[in-house]
């Protein structure tokens, strides 16, 4: 139901649009550790290994690792945070998974079954797997898990169940076959236990259905994968108290959740390093206004050279800061100082350029105020001083002769009309020499037009031979790529050689604490069997003692049987009560038995045994000396003791049995130590055999190294070597691999022998601790049996032979045991012994794998320049691609600038050649308008008075070919105005084309340093 919900909301939110970026938000509970543990514990506990895992690789190596790659001086920072041990133990073939899938797929496994095998398989061979310590008030805990936040407690019951996630395959069968579509959906995918055909494809090659843990992993994969491709952000919950309370903190709690997040250290290697980093050209567009001088304007600077001038111009500490191959790094809080100094910047800028802005504004507005005041001051004016004469009475007069005199206005109209003829005659003349500096500038703009032609021609022949040298350049391109990407490959090999030799030294660290365990042990078990001795030493002194109590208790009692034959009469009447007495001593003899068998484990117990056992010898014997008073006569007592005689002399018929199944068992003991002592001499041919392919192996590594020597040598001296010599390194190479691989099988070949050596210690060890705790089970016997003898003394008196006997057998034992031991410790010394030449051989192969991690480092190194190179020879086929492309814009500029000064060149010729044209027709009409004029002037001056009708006509005509004259001029004028804009827009373009041309020649001569630079850098790389 849950998964058909989240297909659902996924099918209604997607899109179905392309998309190349998300944003992804993953919530996940922490680590689980709870007082009873399951296996939905493990399953989130897994989840948050891996997730802490790629948290600690993305803040600690990854990190440090981009500090390398970028060339900055950084010291590695080993935060000791490899959760791969855990991971793999839980995922890993033959991990707790792969068990647990491999369980279920049994149909009589259970709980048992797959704990057995849990403990075969791990405990002991890995620390992050332990057996729990039982304790009382909890849970059952079965295995232990050493998880990054702490040791968590598991327990298995109902796995199996859990992880198959049964369900009746008819019940899922009539769901599919469901009328509801919904129900019907949701099963169509479920895979059963029976199930085939088309589910059987999407199912593992070995199960029939796929169990909980591996949909989980599958799952988890997809996360991990999907995380792998993101920038991530992590943001971490702590809880400051458990019992939600407000303002409460719990300092240890906290620290606690900290430290399990790996939180301190990601503060530390932010305080340390440098968490904060920008590209070189973001760096400079963004932060160029802090100093904009810093930055010349109209030259090319690289933008590694421009943040360095920038950030040394800005008054910052300089260790606050370092420079990458191609990021400046800042150390944590200095980036957003600079974004409040940009911020201040900016404020001050904007703020000028709103106070310039602002008084432009009020100038205009008033310098207009001001035109509006100075009208109005005028109309104001003329209005007061016509105000002031309108009622003269001259001026009356004036008002009403004015429009009667019509000669003086023809006089005024004519004098009018020459000042305007004579404003259009210069108008003329000015055209005509605007019309002549035109011609002149045309002439000039032809000849730039031509030069500018030969310099695009001369700009196309050097940009066919840029491109030519970029095409050189993208070959030389190739080639280096083909280089770079052999050194990477070598640069891989060597880092998988190197992570393979690290993982070496682990298991070999691993082991040696491990050894180191096993000896520990090995001497707290000797240190327990000398302790177990000394006390089986001082039982013996002990039985022997009470031995002796016991012999002359039965003298004692010998002489006082007479006397009780003659009180047996007097104690007829007592026989009941002593025999309650008996009764009741029986029932503390039991619960003494039992407080024997509860008290053996430690010697503190046995001592207040041994006390409680003195305390009730001394009981019975006071008992015993009230029976001997009171019980004078037990003659009628004695046929039940003939019987207990007989019962006892059955009973020590069978206490000889045991006592010579107890020498067969010694035998058998004995045979055991001579098996022992072969195998420890087949042990002690095997080791000599393995010293003797130790100094096989130490030979062919001096050969090796010999060899790797001659071979490094050789390449000293080689230098740049051919294609052929590289080869040869590439098969010495692989030669060196596969030596270095058969060492590694030699040195795994003593590891298992050292294990096995380490196996039969142990249980040789084991045995001896079976049989030491098989000889204490007889000693418990035989003190029961005493204490048994102790009841009833009478009948004990004819077997004390025997059993003296017995206790000479049991001390000739206890010595063979003691000259056995001490052969087992000898034996053990050889161990020891054998243990440190190996821990010295191992001293061997560390140095060995040190040498080979330093030749690893600078291989390494070589890596590193080498990417350094790659990066320098890329940025410089960005950067002339870069001015490629520029070139190739202004090119078509110039060329789209060349047609557009073609066509307005075109315009002008066309504008030209009407303007002429209109030129010759207001020539023609001004000496039409002259001939006409002088016409009308003689006329008029010998027939004025007459035909004044006549010349108000011909004024009429006249003023109206005076506007038509006019209005000619004016669109001569606009025609000249529109030419002279013409030609500074031309003037204007071939200023452009000339600075683009400029800008070309700069190009091609930047274009050609470039190429001689990387010709310089080039040849000695190949």
């Amino acid at each position: 139901m849950f998964l058909w919900m989240v297909l659902r909301v996924n099918n209604i939110l997607d899109t179905k649009l392309p998309r190349q970026h998300f944003i992804g938000v993953l919530d996940i509970a922490g680590f689980e550790i709870f007082d009873f543990n399951t296996f939905e514990q493990l399953c989130i506990n897994f989840t948050n290994e891996k997730l802490q895992q790629f948290f600690n690789h993305h803040m600690f190596v990854l990190e440090q690792e981009e500090y390398k790659r970028e060339g900055i001086d950084w010291v590695f920072i080993d935060f000791g945070m490899d959760l791969q041990a855990c991971i793999d133990l839980i995922e890993k073939p033959l991990g707790i998974m792969s068990i647990l899938e491999e369980e279920c797929m049994f149909p009589k496994a259970n709980d048992t079954t797959f704990k057995a095998k849990l403990y075969d398989q791990h405990l002991g061979k890995t620390s992050h797997f332990q057996k729990p310590k039982p304790s009382k008030g909890k849970h059952e805990a079965h295995f232990r898990l050493q998880h990054y936040a702490g040791c968590v407690d598991y327990n298995i019951s109902g796995w199996l169940d859990k992880n198959k996630d049964p369900l009746n395959e008819s019940v899922v069968q009539l769901y599919q076959k469901s009328s509801m579509k919904m129900l019907a959906a949701i099963f169509a995918t479920y895979a059963g236990a029976d199930t085939g055909g088309s589910v059987g494809k999407k199912k593992k090659k070995g199960s029939s259905f796929q169990t909980v843990s591996a949909l989980h992993r599958e799952n988890l994969n997809k996360l991990m994968a999907n995380l792998k491709t993101t920038h991530p952000h992590f943001v971490r919950c702590i809880i400051p108290n458990e019992t939600k309370t407000p303002g409460a903190m719990d300092n240890e709690l906290v620290m606690h959740q900290l430290r399990c997040n790996g939180v301190l250290e990601g503060i530390r290697i932010c305080r340390k390093g440098f968490p904060n980093r920008i590209a070189y050209g973001d760096f400079k567009q963004r932060y160029r206004v802090l100093n904009p001088s810093a930055i010349p304007e109209g030259q090319f600077i690289d933008s590694k050279k421009a943040c360095e001038k920038l950030m040394g111009s800005i008054d910052i500490d300089h260790t606050q800061y370092r420079f990458g191959h191609t990021k400046v790094f800042f150390r944590a809080g200095l980036l957003g100082a600079l974004e409040e100094m940009r911020d201040d910047q900016l404020s001050r800028l904007l703020t000028k350029i709103q106070a310039l802005s602002r008084g432009y504004v009020m100038r205009k507005e008033f310098k207009k105020m001001w035109e509006r005041r100075e009208s109005i001051i005028i109309i104001q004016y003329n209005i007061r001083s016509f105000m002031g004469v309108k009622n003269w009475s001259w001026m009356k007069l004036y008002f009403k002769i004015k429009p009667l005199l019509k000669s003086a206005e023809s006089e005024k109209e004519m004098a009018n009309m020459k000042e305007e003829f004579t404003k259009t005659k210069e108008a003329l003349e000015k055209s005509e020499a605007r019309r002549k500096e035109l011609e002149e500038k045309m002439v000039s703009i032809v000849q730039e037009k031509n030069d500018l032609l030969l310099q695009v021609q001369s700009g196309e022949e050097t940009l066919t031979d840029a491109e030519e040298r970029c095409d050189g350049l993208i070959k030389n391109k190739i080639q280096l790529e083909a280089h770079l990407k052999e050194a990477q490959e070598r640069a891989e090999d060597e880092e998988e050689t190197n992570a393979e030799l690290t993982a070496k030294k682990r298991k070999l660290e691993d082991e040696c604490s491990e050894l180191k365990k096993d000896i520990d042990d090995l001497e707290l078990t000797l240190a327990k069997v000398e302790k177990e001795k000394h006390a089986t030493e001082n039982k013996v002194k002990n039985l022997t003692e009470e031995m002796a109590v016991l012999d002359e208790g039965i003298v004692k009692l010998t002489k006082e049987k007479k006397a009780l034959q003659e009180a047996h009469q007097q104690t007829l009447d007592d026989l009941q009560a002593e025999e309650d007495k008996v009764n009741s001593l029986s029932k503390t003899k039991a619960k003494l038995e039992q407080q024997v068998d509860d008290l053996e484990g430690s010697l503190e117990q046995e001592k207040k045994v041994r006390m409680d056992v003195e305390r009730a010898k001394r009981k019975l014997e006071g008992d015993l000396k009230l029976a001997q008073e009171s019980l004078m006569d037990l003659e009628n007592d004695k046929q039940q003791l003939e019987e207990r005689l007989k019962k006892k002399d059955f009973e020590i018929s069978n206490l000889n049995g045991k006592i010579e199944d107890e020498m067969a068992l010694s035998a058998q003991l004995q045979k055991k130590i001579k098996e022992l002592q072969a195998r420890i001499e087949e042990l002690e041919e095997e080791i000599e055999a393995e010293r003797a392919a130790r100094a096989k192996v130490e030979k062919q590594r001096s050969d090796l190294s010999r060899e790797l020597e001659e071979i490094s040598e050789r390449l000293e001296e080689a230098g740049g070597a051919t294609a052929v010599q590289v080869e040869m390194n590439k098969k010495r190479e692989a030669e060196f691999q596969k030596m270095r691989r058969d060492l590694e099988e030699s040195t795994l070949q003593h590891e298992a022998t050292a294990a096995a050596l380490r196996k039969k210690h142990a249980d040789s060890m084991a045995e001896l601790g079976e049989q030491i705790d098989n000889l204490q089970r007889v000693k418990t016997k035989l003190e029961k049996e005493k204490s048994e003898m102790k009841m009833e003394i009478d009948d004990l008196s004819s077997n004390m032979e025997q059993v003296s006997k017995a206790k000479g057998n049991m001390e000739k034992m206890c010595r063979s045991l003691e000259d056995q031991l001490a052969e087992y410790k000898a034996k053990d010394n050889e161990n020891v012994r054998n243990i440190n030449d190996l821990t010295t051989i191992k001293a061997k192969l560390l140095s060995e794998t040190g040498e080979l991690s330093r030749k690893l480092e600078e291989k390494e190194v070589l890596v590193v320049q080498l990417s350094r190179v790659k990066l320098s020879y890329t940025q410089q086929v960005e950067d002339l691609k870069r001015q490629l492309e520029e070139e190739i814009k202004a090119k078509n500029a110039l060329a789209h600038g060349l047609q557009s000064s073609r066509h307005d060149c075109d315009l002008l010729r066309e504008q030209y050649d009407e303007e002429q044209e209109a030129k010759a027709e207001l020539q023609r009409a001004m000496s039409r308008a002259n001939a006409e004029v002088a016409q009308w002037r003689t006329k008029y001056e010998t027939d004025a008075i007459q035909r004044t009708e006549e010349l108000e006509e011909a004024k009429k005509k006249l003023a109206a070919r005076l506007q038509e004259a006019e209005e000619m001029i004016e669109a001569s004028n606009s025609k000249c105005a529109s030419l002279e804009k013409t030609k500074q827009r031309l003037q204007g373009e071939v200023e452009d084309l000339m600075i683009d041309v400029e800008r070309a020649h700069a190009a091609a001569a930047a274009l050609d340093k470039k190429q001689k630079a990387f010709d310089k850098v080039r040849t000695p790389v190949l």
